[in-house]
């Protein structure tokens, strides 16, 4: 009997949270639509440009912003943006990594986090990502689920600190992984956006910025999970006291 029990307890996908696929869902239903549109199967001629259209309509364009702002007039569709851009993707490949990532570190961050937490992550560190962009970037539109990702993976070394907190192993090793990958992150970007500069014949190359919204949206993950994580602010004294 006890066996029966196990068996039929054993999964051969582990459930993710509801949550995730309430924020991967979108993702890869538009993927799904646009890739078949790519393809001719649905839509006929106009659907190839149903992606740009999205992108046109839900994406975060720095120059339209700070226009927007200086004259006040930001409204309720201008700041939907920050939080739709997320779900949108410019190639099937940005969006099959992003959807990946989004449903890996979301599960991860979901066994813990209550799922309007992890919801919050997700969206608010895209939006806060998303904000800073906007500030520094000429004119490139951002897209896609990486700032909120990086926000994901801030919140997930949270709680590795948070973890490592009453043990007496160095803290800074829970930023060792993300650490590594935002240097990466943040050197591809930089070359492939100074290049150009550097070498105008190669001005079709680059200009990629959107390393820009993701090291804020990776800052806001982590400082969101000191208020939205199980115990909060008190939970992280108390194990710091405690070490």
């Amino acid at each position: 009997m006890q066996d029966d029990l196990r068996a039929d307890q054993i999964t051969p996908i582990n459930p993710l949270p509801g949550v995730v696929w309430l924020l991967a869902l979108p993702m890869i239903a538009l993927e799904i639509l646009f890739s078949l549109a790519d393809a001719g199967v649905t839509g006929g001629p106009q659907a190839v440009g149903w992606r740009i259209a999205a992108i046109q309509d839900y994406g975060v364009f720095p120059e339209f912003w700070r226009q927007n702002l200086a004259a006040g007039a930001v409204d309720m569709p201008l700041i939907r943006r920050f939080f739709s851009f997320v779900f949108v993707h410019g190639s099937a490949t940005q969006a099959l990594f992003g959807i990946a990532m989004t449903m890996a570190l979301g599960k991860f961050v979901g066994e813990v986090f209550k799922g309007w937490a992890v919801a919050l992550v997700f969206l608010g560190s895209g939006a806060l990502g998303a904000l800073a962009y906007g500030f520094v970037v000429p004119n490139q539109p951002l897209y896609g689920a990486f700032p909120g990702v990086y926000g994901l993976i801030g919140a997930f070394s949270f709680l590795i600190w948070v973890k490592m907190a009453g043990t007496g192993v160095n803290q800074l090793r829970a930023f060792s992984l993300i650490g590594a990958l935002m240097v990466f992150q943040a050197v591809y970007g930089a070359f492939f956006t100074l290049l150009p500069m550097v070498m105008p014949s190669m001005g079709q190359v680059g200009h990629d910025w959107s390393w820009v919204a993701d090291l804020p949206g990776f800052a806001a993950g982590f400082l969101l999970s000191f208020v939205v994580s199980p115990g909060g602010f008190a939970r992280v004294r108390e194990r710091i006291r405690n070490r």
